[in-house]
């Protein structure tokens, strides 16, 4: 009977040792991207995220003057028409890092005119 109990034992052992080999792997795949690149989360920001492949997992370094600026995750509707949603996640130290999800992914600034102005990312993650 402890054999039996042994294998279970043993069993369990290597699913947890699978688990946390895909946990650790798809963290070690990750990517950081820098918004804007050098010149930051700003103004005409519609085609900063062409040419490049996001990933679930990925992580979007957001640097801006806080003094001036903010990053708010939106909703597809939001994204549209530069309105925050209820409840949306608004960020303001200026280096903020927001991990992205799968599907789209939408980033306005909510200061009045900035999101009118392109300061809008949409983000597809794969």
């Amino acid at each position: 009977m402890s054999q039996g109990s042994g294998s279970a034992s043993q069993a369990k052992f290597w699913v947890a040792l699978l688990f946390c080999f895909l946990v650790f792997w798809e963290n070690v795949d990750a990517a950081t991207y820098t918004v804007g690149g050098s010149n930051g989360w700003t103004f005409n920001m519609a085609t900063w995220p062409r040419g490049k492949r996001f990933r679930a997992g990925d992580t979007l370094f957001f640097k801006y003057d806080a003094t001036i600026h903010n990053v708010v995750a939106v909703n597809r509707g939001g994204y549209r028409s530069c309105i925050t949603p209820a409840g949306a996640k608004v960020y303001k130290s200026g280096k903020d890092e927001v991990k992205l999800g799968k599907g789209m992914n939408y980033f306005i600034c909510n200061i009045a005119g900035h999101c009118e102005s392109g300061m809008k990312i949409a983000i597809n993650a794969v």
